[in-house]
């Protein structure tokens, strides 16, 4: 089995997982993991610096020199989805519309 015929079948694996894992979609789920896969064999290899490497680009293990600049805390900053977290949808389906959200209403006094 070819590195392409594996990478094909993970693909296939994770739809199958993130549909709930419906029966008789086979064939469906094989067709959109073909197109990931050969998607992502297209897709131009990003550099250890493009990809956001922590240690990419350090040379030099001295402090930076103090600021008055407050500093934030660790963790209190707000973390992004990574792109992964998206859900997929298959080809020929539509994305579910969100509703507007109803204004809120003034406290009580």
């Amino acid at each position: 089995m070819s590195n392409d015929d594996k990478r094909i079948r993970e693909f296939a694996y994770q739809i199958w997982e993130s549909e709930g894992k419906p029966e008789g979609q086979e064939e469906r789920h094989w067709e959109m993991a073909r197109k990931l896969a050969e998607a992502e064999a297209l897709a131009p290899k990003k550099s250890p610096k493009a990809a956001g490497s922590k240690t990419a680009g350090k040379t030099t293990t001295t402090k930076p020199a103090a600021s008055k600049a407050p500093v934030a805390k660790p963790g209190t900053a707000a973390k992004a989805k990574p792109a992964s977290a998206a859900k997929v949808i298959p080809p020929g389906e539509k994305a579910a519309e969100k509703k507007p959200r109803a204004p809120r209403k003034p406290p009580a006094v």
